[in-house]
């Protein structure tokens, strides 16, 4: 199975709601860049992590995820059956749209994109005083941290993809696109139990159950060892929100 096509697996669908949510900083931010008309356009979008939130905000708003398993969950979820929300199951190269939008909006999915198809698209379909966000997040490492990262890369077979900030500087210095600001968030306390991580790690295209097969368990022994050495029942961390916006050129 390829990395991509792991996210159509319902049980990485329905994972997904252990993943940190995005700081109420970067939902303030995407608020506060959405010009007329008031309709937003998420790319990516998953079980709707950033599109079920701004609907609070927008007149309309339009989550973009190939991924059938992930928008009958996010249906589910809170918000996911407002009227103001429009799920579409599509690639963003050739998905329906209904711009232009006064915002586009990604949460770390355009690495899975075919950028010289996607890029020209979204500039295509932004008004013209309007701008497209790229958010993120950033974790604040505990002291368990190498050991963690020793594991994961044990049991990743998948390529590890550029983090979002260097994924858009790139584009920014090749001319792909226009880099108007970046913002960062204070770091927000988020917590959540060892059974609940493990299900956050289960839910990433390198660590899904589907992926590690009958190495699953092993992982899951190899990962609750590591927090028992540290006395841990609880895994605490800082979550940062990284928004950075601009124009595809």
């Amino acid at each position: 199975m390829t990395p991509g096509a792991v996210f159509s697996d319902q049980e990485v669908a329905r994972l997904y709601r252990y993943r940190a949510p995005y700081p109420g900083e970067v939902l303030a931010r995407l608020r506060g860049l959405l010009v007329p008309p008031r309709t937003i356009l998420d790319v990516g979008a998953g079980t709707g992590a950033l599109a079920r939130q701004m609907v609070d905000f927008a007149e309309l708003v339009d989550a973009v995820d190939p991924s059938d398993a992930m928008v009958r969950e996010g249906r589910r979820l809170p918000g996911g059956a407002d009227q103001r929300l429009h799920w579409i199951v599509g690639r963003m190269e050739d998905a329906p749209l209904s711009g232009p939008y006064g915002l586009i909006t990604a949460g770390a999915s355009l690495h899975w994109l075919d950028l010289d198809v996607a890029l020209p698209r979204l500039r295509d379909a932004l008004a013209a005083d309007a701008v497209m966000a790229v958010a993120d997040t950033e974790t604040i490492p505990g002291p368990y941290r190498s050991e963690l990262d020793a594991v994961i890369r044990e049991y990743s077979e998948a390529e590890h993809h550029a983090e979002t900030p260097d994924l858009m500087e790139t584009l920014n210095a090749t001319g792909r696109f226009a880099i108007q600001g970046r913002e960062r968030s204070e770091p927000l306390p988020f917590e959540q139990s060892v059974d609940d991580y493990l299900g956050l790690l289960h839910s990433t295209s390198e660590l899904a159950r589907v992926r590690l097969g009958d190495r699953a368990t092993r992982f899951d022994t190899d990962v609750r060892a590591i927090f028992a050495r540290h006395g841990l029942d609880v895994v605490r961390r800082g979550i940062v929100g990284v928004v950075i916006w601009g124009r595809p050129t």
